[in-house]
């Protein structure tokens, strides 16, 4: 676990996300005594990858951030929630047998599929924040089939396309992280008519901020 008693003055902190709209309100901030880069990383785990490496190879950080959207598995949860993410999972590295997936392990196979990266703030805005279990993907899944038999084998909260290759890249960097999330649409067959992008960006960047700003602690 890594251990960050406080967000403290003169830390170094980068803000990465899939996309400028998950960021650009985020750039007006100012926090007195942190300097605060930003990344945007193109969507996928891909791209995350070479786009992160590239910046941490480049420059040292205190923090680094992931912010975005995320698709929730849980009808309980309301469009807009906030969260942050610990345990990720790459939910699509195996293989298919017939209707049967195998993961590696059973393939008697050795590779990383899933990350937990936990950092200890004494903070309370950050540890007022729900904590659920996200899956990584490539393709986000819209058929029912699929959505249900992941729900069986991971029983997920929440997916996303980035988060577990940016937790795994700062944890092989051994640099503390954070993957905070925002709630824009659940996981089911496509349909943008229910989906809120406007309200999840919009909290999202309220609770960043507010988390930015609680000097001291």
């Amino acid at each position: 676990m890594f251990k960050v008693t406080t967000i403290f003055a003169n830390m170094k902190i980068l803000i990465c996300s899939a996309t400028e709209e998950e960021l650009f309100n985020l750039r007006e901030i100012e926090v007195n005594s942190q300097e605060i880069d930003f990344l945007v990383s193109g969507l996928g785990m891909v791209s995350t990858a070479y786009t992160l490496t590239r910046q941490l190879s480049a420059a040292d950080y205190d923090l680094v951030i992931n912010i975005g959207l995320a698709g929730s598995f849980r009808k309980d949860l309301a469009i807009g929630t906030v969260f942050r993410i610990e345990e990720d999972y790459f939910s699509e590295i195996g293989a298919e047998d017939g209707e049967d997936f195998l993961t590696l392990e059973e393939m008697n196979l050795k590779g990383e599929t899933y990350v937990q990266n936990e950092i200890d703030f004494d903070s309370d805005r950050l540890n007022a924040l729900p904590v659920f279990k996200g899956i990584t993907v490539n393709t986000v899944h819209g058929n029912e089939i699929s959505i249900e038999k992941i729900k069986q084998r991971l029983q997920p909260d929440v997916e996303t396309m980035e988060g577990a290759a940016f937790l795994m890249i700062c944890k092989k960097e051994k640099t503390p992280a954070l993957q905070i999330r925002s709630i824009s649409n659940y996981v089911e067959r496509r349909n943008k008519d229910n989906w809120n992008i406007p309200l999840a960006i919009q909290n999202l960047h309220k609770i960043v901020s507010k988390i930015l700003h609680q000097l001291p602690i």
